[in-house]
């Protein structure tokens, strides 16, 4: 495309973005009725394409119905949480699309949490049932007892293969049960886009995770987003997800806009590196779904010639670094990078519409950024205690203006919800949310005059690990109640060669010379999901007592794992291993060599 074309194709995407609005609050509007469209338009084309099965729209609207007219039988009804609990596969789709048909409320579990996390999740929404996968019986079972639903009445077991027996403690629940009605329920044509239709959690910055609110509205925007001005989906597109579909990028980002568009969705539990690019060749898939570290994986394989011969015409996705961008651009043949940048719970967001180079866009709602003085862990403010905008070009803190266009829909609790608000930001009265992370202007060359924004790095308490924010408070809280254990003090630490920040916990233990580590290792490695799980640990000779405990993270922070840095002894969890070893001079050389993969 010449320069000409191009300006006016740019041209095209802007007004697209002008005039897409969110529908008013009272509309006719839901996740279901999508597919409910889809099912009329394009009954007999392939929605879903997984492992074992492939659905038609046809077919994945009276599965749906199906779940749903079970769940009305159980007593849901509109408002009703139902918790889902399960791996990404089909009847994890029919089952979100089945409680939607009824008005009530999907409860996205996070399949990585086990214990405590588990327990606070499912009871934090006020689950009224739960559906669960037969694959996760060993990761809910010990949980049970403390979960507030009945055994033998509240949850619902869906089974993975058709070997798998249903426990005394669930009753069976199938999309494919002959005997259950596929008609559907009257309450599916009667849901508006203000009702909830989510709750996502989110780790936030402090404690055990909190749910956050999503609206219809909310998830048609965002699906709208990216299959309209990032991925620039037709029905005759398949999209290729292999993200979790319990969070927002792999459902809303993915799965959604697919609805959207009528685009057909490859839907896989995980990511093969492998195997990608030949699953991508035989299901003929025109788009996939990314995080950054999954990009970094498929540009650690070995070049091969056939890398360019790809359906892939567009890809969206966040946390693309820079470094590789490019290199994976031309390497893959992309056209198409739509970074993107969102919270669960936010207010607003930004995405890369114009298809620049190393950033996440524009922004779709008011933004500030702020200088933040990331040391003392507080925004700075003048004399008149508003907000200190920082300099174009260098990190400051994101806030969003809360308006009518950009509401909070916040979290269950009101408490959590109030404390992601910062007031008086540039004027009295005003109102912004806090996103926690760190942002910077960027010049991307000409873009209609409008600004461009690059990821720096969060703040606080919580960092980002394998597509997953880690709080540290609530992993401190868990080490802290092994025995062994005086104190714990968690940041998270770079480790070459990898995307976010990988867990360090630096420990006192009560006054054991020889700590055991295997009893330790398994207090983590039951009570933390694997993503949490601290990769290396400090051993520290005494508690901390002095009142600059914010500052003293920073420099456990900054001397991380290095050994010419830290004289208290290192201990590594090394990937495949069963517990902590002692990190010694040649392992640490094969990590800052980027020969260890974590």
């Amino acid at each position: 495309m010449g320069s000409v074309g191009k300006f006016f194709g740019d041209l095209k995407l802007l007004i697209r973005a002008a005039i897409t609005k969110p529908p008013s609050p009272d509309t006719i509007g839901s996740v279901a009725l999508l597919v409910m469209q889809n099912a009329e338009k394009y009954p007999e084309s392939i929605a879903l394409i997984s492992e074992t099965e492939t659905v038609t729209w046809r077919e994945l609207d009276q599965r749906a119905n199906r779940i749903a007219n079970r769940l009305k039988t159980e007593g849901i009804g509109r408002g009703d949480c139902v918790a889902l609990f399960m791996q990404n596969r089909i009847d994890f789709v029919t089952s979100l699309v089945g409680i939607g048909k009824l008005g009530a409320i999907t409860g996205m579990i996070n399949t990585n949490l086990i214990g405590r996390p588990l327990v606070h999740c499912i009871n934090l929404i006020e689950s009224k049932k739960c559906i669960v996968g037969s694959e996760m019986i060993a990761s809910i079972e010990p949980a049970l007892d403390d979960i507030h639903l009945e055994q033998g009445r509240d949850y619902l077991m869906v089974a993975d293969t058709d070997n798998d027996e249903i426990p005394d403690w669930a009753l069976p629940l199938s999309s494919t049960d002959t005997t259950i009605a596929t008609t559907t329920p009257p309450e599916a044509n009667d849901t508006r886009v203000s009702e909830t239709v989510f709750y996502i959690f989110t780790s936030g910055t402090t404690g055990l995770p909190k749910a956050a609110i999503v609206s219809a509205r909310r998830a048609l925007v965002g699906a709208g987003l990216s299959a309209n001005l990032l991925l620039l989906l037709k029905p005759s597109d398949r999209i290729y997800n292999c993200l979790p579909l319990y969070h927002g990028t792999g459902l809303v980002i993915g799965l959604l806009a697919g609805f959207l568009t009528g685009a057909g969705s490859v839907i896989r539990r995980r990511l093969s590196v492998s195997q990608f690019w030949d699953d991508i060749r035989e299901n003929q898939c025109t788009s996939f779904i990314y995080i950054g570290e999954f990009i970094r994986y498929l540009m650690s394989t070995e070049p091969q010639e056939n890398d360019q011969d790809n359906p892939i015409r567009s890809i969206v996705g966040n946390g693309l670094r820079p470094d590789i961008w490019s290199e994976f651009k031309n390497r893959f043949g992309i056209e198409r990078i739509g970074e993107f940048y969102a919270a669960s719970e936010g207010n607003g967001g930004f995405a890369n519409v114009f298809n620049k180079d190393f950033t996440i866009g524009v922004s779709s709602a008011p933004v500030k950024l702020v200088s933040y003085d990331v040391a003392a862990d507080e925004i700075i403010r003048n004399s008149n205690n508003t907000c200190v905008e920082a300099e174009p070009g260098t990190p400051g803190l994101l806030l969003i203006e809360v308006t009518e266009k950009s509401s909070f829909d916040g979290y269950t609790d009101p408490e959590a919800t109030e404390k992601k608000l910062v007031r008086n930001v540039c004027k009295q009265g005003d109102v912004y949310f806090n996103s926690g992370d760190l942002m910077r202007t960027v010049d991307v060359g000409f873009a209609f005059g409008l600004t461009h924004y690059q990821f720096v790095d969060r703040i606080g308490d919580t960092f980002r690990w394998k597509s997953e924010n880690v709080s540290t408070n609530e992993v401190g809280e868990i080490i802290n109640q092994h025995e062994d254990i005086e104190f714990s003090n968690v940041y998270g630490v770079e480790i070459p060669g990898t995307d976010g920040r990988a867990g360090m916990a630096a420990v006192v233990f009560r006054g054991i010379r020889k700590p055991d580590l295997t009893s330790l290792s398994q207090h983590i490695n039951q009570n933390l999901p694997a993503y949490a799980r601290p990769i290396f640990i400090r051993v520290l000779p005494e508690l901390p007592t002095t009142s600059t405990h914010k500052l003293q993270k920073n420099d456990l922070r900054d001397q991380a794992f290095h050994l010419n840095q830290v004289e208290d002894e290192l201990l590594v969890w090394k990937p495949d291993a069963k517990a902590y070893c002692r990190l010694d001079a040649d392992y640490y050389d094969q990590i800052m060599a980027r020969q260890v993969r974590f």
